[in-house]
């Protein structure tokens, strides 16, 4: 039977902007404010999840939310036509404003946790959305994301779907950008690794100083339980509190697994050895990589800046591993150094492909923010929505919706514009019917 690890990524939204909503997150905040271009974003996205699907990778595509989003605005008492909403609310309260126009959907390594068929009680696919209570902008995403990851996977005989976990930051949830998942092969059960950055009930273990940490280990016990997993087949390991204060706000922005190989910061997990030695004591007796990146040859400072680990592994249809790099990995020397070392070791990761994702990195997502990762075996794929796949037809359809639909420039005032919900509006509901979703959006249920 074959297996597959099917990468779903994100489609930009027409509202994608800088306006320095993510507090712990460096280069979030650094680009506050500078304009930014939806079309160039979107089609840059396009552009990555194509290339995958040439190197001959199973590439999915994700929906945005639809934002300004004017009932959360109505909840918090701004009335009106729905322009005079969107008027109002900016003179108002501008932070509000602002979070409520935040295309950061578009990061779906935050959209869910998702446990494949192998590791899981029942057989099934399942699939966890984040309730990301730790960003007002964040928050919002949830019931829409999950309604879409139903009309993406939406056989029941393959795939079981659950809602996100309470709103409460006891329970703070992120996603698979605190997940990752070891195996020998994606068909095959594994080791599902959870990282926190501190405890909920117990405020007296170590934690962050400076930024928050966002995931909290009741949330990751809570999602294991959900899915059925089993406690031979998975470890919570602690995210060092001093790297998130370094700006390393997710998990996945200082280590990235695939199949074999986990590849991680030296400064990247709290008591590093014991939970490796876990790791290694569940996986088994297969051949098992840790591919430990020293802090004498890239610093944590460099790490945050390329984004080093928020990079794909992904393995090849020849059984090779390679790299998906934003080009800043190329253009920072230490980190460029490193990553040619890195190829010539006996590891499974034998390439790099570099792309530009800027307008995503300048507002802290890299390649790995942009994809959620699902294993499945083949019956499984072919249940899922094949509108949502990516082939040459579709790719060309939704560069076309892109250039149809997006602005190629976007400021601060153009969000409050009117104009800018109806195109916004006109364009996601033509999307839903080139993905075959259905009504999805809250404008649509109406």
């Amino acid at each position: 039977m074959k297996q597959f690890e099917v990468n779903f990524d994100g489609l930009v939204g027409p509202t994608h902007n800088y306006a320095g909503l993510s507090f712990g997150n460096v280069a979030s905040l650094n680009n506050a404010n500078a304009n930014s271009s939806p079309k160039q974003a979107a089609k840059q996205g396009l552009a990555k999840m194509k290339a995958l699907s040439d190197m001959g990778m199973m590439q999915g595509v994700l929906a945005p939310q639809e934002r300004p989003d004017i009932a959360a605005l109505r909840r918090l008492g701004f009335s009106g036509s729905d322009a005079t909403v969107l008027e109002n609310a900016a003179k108002q309260s501008r932070e509000i404003f602002l979070a409520c126009c935040s295309a950061s959907s578009m990061w779906t390594a935050n959209a869910a946790t998702v446990s494949p068929s192998a590791d899981t009680s029942d057989g099934k696919v399942h699939f966890t959305p984040a309730n990301l209570t730790n960003k007002y902008h964040r928050s919002l995403e949830p019931e829409v994301t999950g309604r879409i990851l139903k009309a993406t996977f939406a056989d029941e005989k393959y795939f079981a779907h659950h809602q996100h976990l309470p709103d409460n930051e006891h329970f703070g949830d992120e996603g698979a950008a605190n997940h990752t998942r070891l195996c020998s092969e994606y068909g095959r059960a594994g080791v599902e690794v959870f990282v926190y950055g501190r405890h909920a009930f117990n405020p007296s273990m170590p934690a962050p100083k400076k930024y928050p940490a966002r995931q909290t280990l009741e949330a990751c016990q809570a999602v294991a339980r959900l899915h059925g997993l089993s406690d031979e087949n998975v470890v919570y390991m602690q995210q060092n509190p001093d790297v998130i204060d370094q700006g390393v706000f997710h998990n996945d922005v200082i280590a990235v697994g695939n199949q074999n190989v986990l590849f991680y910061h030296q400064q990247a997990f709290h008591n590093t050895d014991a939970g490796l030695a876990e790791i290694r004591s569940k996986f088994g007796e297969e051949e098992l990589h840790f591919v430990e990146v020293p802090t004498s040859e890239v610093s944590v400072n460099d790490a945050v800046k390329s984004y080093l680990f928020n990079t794909q592994i992904i393995t090849l249809p020849s059984g090779d591993m390679t790299i998906i790099a934003p080009t800043e990995c190329q253009d920072n020397p230490a980190v460029k150094t490193y990553l040619d070392k890195l190829v010539t070791l006996s590891t499974p990761i034998k390439s790099v492909n570099y792309f530009d994702v800027k307008q995503s990195m300048r507002n802290g997502g890299g390649p790995a923010c942009l994809r959620l990762r699902v294993a499945m075996t083949e019956q499984e794929l072919a249940a899922v929505n094949g509108a949502t796949l990516i082939n040459d037809a579709q790719f060309e359809r939704l560069n076309a919706w892109v250039d149809k639909h997006y602005r190629d420039v976007l400021s601060e005032d153009d969000l409050r514009d009117p104009n800018l919900l109806i195109e916004s509006r006109t364009a996601l509901d033509e999307l839903t019917q080139l993905l075959e979703l259905g009504s999805v959006y809250p404008f649509q249920r109406v």
